[in-house]
């Protein structure tokens, strides 16, 4: 009988031991597909930005300057890659948990898809003679792009940072993903101008003062960076997102001010930029600048400058260099 009893008590903890093996087995198989999908979304996100976004406004600023024949080959292409992003969102394997995240996910790119279709039908018009009369519909493709962003900011980030967090995942973020790249874009009066290359440079030239920015600083994650010698120790993850803030130094508000970063780490440079829709003299303002690709816990060197604004003579303070290692 003591042999029986001894017998039972091992063959019960035995039971006890396996079941707590594959509940951790299970637990460890569920966070990673967790982690599996959202480094899967922010690929996709960081591509639908860097090279759909970023190019196709690149290609409509000043279209009536360039080839017509080239600008509208390659809106239709960047509409093709935008597709391609969006039926690879549709294949991409989701975890249950994860079910409202996707079809927030698969709506933004769906959208980004739809305002790449209306512009590639605009676009042969707007640079044919017509952009008086397409402006306004090219302005409300833009209202799409508008609403794609702001479904993956306000609805899939925090879906998927939900997610994570209940399966007890920190540290981990989602990348941002930003299509239109201001609101300028928005007006009906700007869009034309833009197509035709009314640029801001030619207000400048009917403006006599100072004009210029300043970088005043540049932070990640809330932690303010210090200036080479200084190495800073980040963390938070990759892809790190830079925030510089910018200030107006000159006498005049400056549309469409630039900021880039480069970030040069294990022999690579990893760049990105942002634009600040608007500057004001005296005033501060920030941008947001994601950079994908940055390895982790390699010494990095951070470039970051303000770009020139039109009319600006003097470039000093537009311009900081950081030392950092970026962390979990």
């Amino acid at each position: 009988m003591v042999r029986r009893l001894i017998a039972a008590a091992v063959a019960i903890v035995l039971v006890i031991v396996v079941v707590l093996l594959i509940s951790g087995c299970l637990k460890s198989e569920k966070q990673q597909s967790l982690k599996t999908y959202n480094h899967e979304v922010s690929v996709l996100a960081q591509e639908s930005e860097k090279q759909v976004a970023q190019p196709l406004f690149v290609a409509l600023t000043n279209a009536a300057g360039k080839s017509a024949l080239d600008v509208e080959q390659q809106i239709d292409e960047l509409q093709t890659q935008a597709r391609s992003i969006a039926n690879r969102a549709k294949a991409l394997s989701v975890p249950g948990e994860m079910a409202a995240a996707q079809q927030n996910l698969l709506l933004t790119f769906n959208l980004r898809v739809e305002g790449m279709t209306k512009l590639t039908a605009l676009v042969p018009a707007a640079l044919g003679g017509k952009s008086k009369q397409t402006s306004p519909q090219i302005a409300g493709a833009m209202q799409i792009f508008l609403a794609s962003d702001v479904i993956y900011s306000q609805r899939v980030v925090p879906l998927i940072q939900e997610t994570l967090a209940s399966a007890g995942i920190t540290g981990l973020s989602t990348a941002p993903s930003r299509f239109l790249p201001n609101i300028g874009w928005l007006e009906t009066s700007t869009v034309e101008s833009r197509l035709a290359g009314e640029s801001s440079a030619q207000t400048a030239q009917t403006l006599s003062g100072h004009h210029g920015s300043a970088l005043v600083g540049v932070s990640v994650g809330g932690t303010q960076l210090e200036a080479e010698p200084a190495i800073n120790h980040v963390s938070g993850g990759s892809p790190p997102t830079l925030t510089a803030t910018v200030e107006d130094a000159g006498e005049f508000n400056e549309p469409n001010v630039k900021v880039d970063v480069t970030v040069t780490a294990g022999g690579k440079q990893y760049k990105g930029s942002g634009v600040i829709p608007k500057t004001e003299p005296e005033k501060r303002t920030n941008v947001e600048i994601p950079v994908t690709g940055v390895p982790l816990g390699q010494a990095a060197k951070i470039e970051v400058q303000v770009e020139p604004v039109p009319g600006e003579t003097n470039h000093e303070g537009t311009k900081a260099t950081y030392l950092a290692i970026f962390g979990e």
